[in-house]
């Protein structure tokens, strides 16, 4: 699914039209609140974000997308006026995947999807896990936060790991125990505790990304 934030319903009609035509699906908003709204029901594989929005600055959406790790690794493309060259740098630097110039034709803006979209699924053969500032490798059992490779016990690498897989999805202790440690497993749930701590301990600044659900458990969200 491809989402196209774009204000002008003529670009943003085109832009729909030429992606399902080739096979996409594909939805337009001309607003971030709408656009927002989608984003927390279902996350789209990626977004075409206008520059110039009626409610909120196209730069301003993708802060927060980048902010949040749920969507902090959802690729994004930015349509920019042609010229504006501060908003083009400005957009890369906070995580812009891409950018297309406007005016520009439908089939660059579906070769530069198809771009990113192939990396992605190159990063995700590759058994990488992205969640926010963190990518997991699978195969080579690597943590990095912000691009530093973090030293996480098997356990850690487990929990993290499972975690994030599910972000919003609250795990108690005894379900941790059962998927980590196995569910013969005999200790009592203060070990799932010490490990949660210690990892918080090395995620350090990014410790909120784990949360404690009050009387039940914990989860990975933003």
């Amino acid at each position: 699914m491809i989402y196209c934030l774009e204000d002008d319903a003529d670009i943003r009609e085109l832009e729909l039209y030429t992606l399902s035509s080739i096979g996409f699906e594909a939805k337009g908003f001309a607003d971030g609140k709408s656009f927002f709204e989608s984003v927390n029901k279902d996350l789209p594989e990626l977004v075409v974000l206008d520059v110039m929005l009626p409610d909120v600055s196209g730069v301003d959406v993708l802060k927060r997308l980048k902010s949040n790790p749920k969507t902090a690794a959802l690729p994004v493309i930015m349509a920019t006026a042609r010229g504006a060259e501060f908003e083009k740098i400005k957009a890369l630097d906070l995580g812009a995947d891409d950018y297309l110039t406007k005016p520009f034709s439908m089939m660059e803006m579906v070769a530069r999807i198809k771009a990113i979209l192939r990396r992605s699924k190159v990063a995700e053969d590759k058994g990488e896990v992205k969640f926010g500032p963190i990518v997991i490798n699978e195969e080579r059992h690597s943590v990095t936060l912000n691009g530093d490779k973090l030293e996480l016990s098997l356990k850690e690498f487990e929990l993290l790991l499972l975690l994030v897989k599910h972000p919003g999805r609250v795990y108690s202790r005894d379900e941790l125990l059962n998927i980590i440690w196995g569910i013969d497993y005999d200790g009592e749930n203060r070990t799932v505790d010490v490990h949660i701590r210690a990892l918080r301990s090395k995620l350090e600044p990014e410790d909120g990304i784990i949360q404690t659900v009050r009387g039940i458990g914990y989860k990975a969200d933003s």
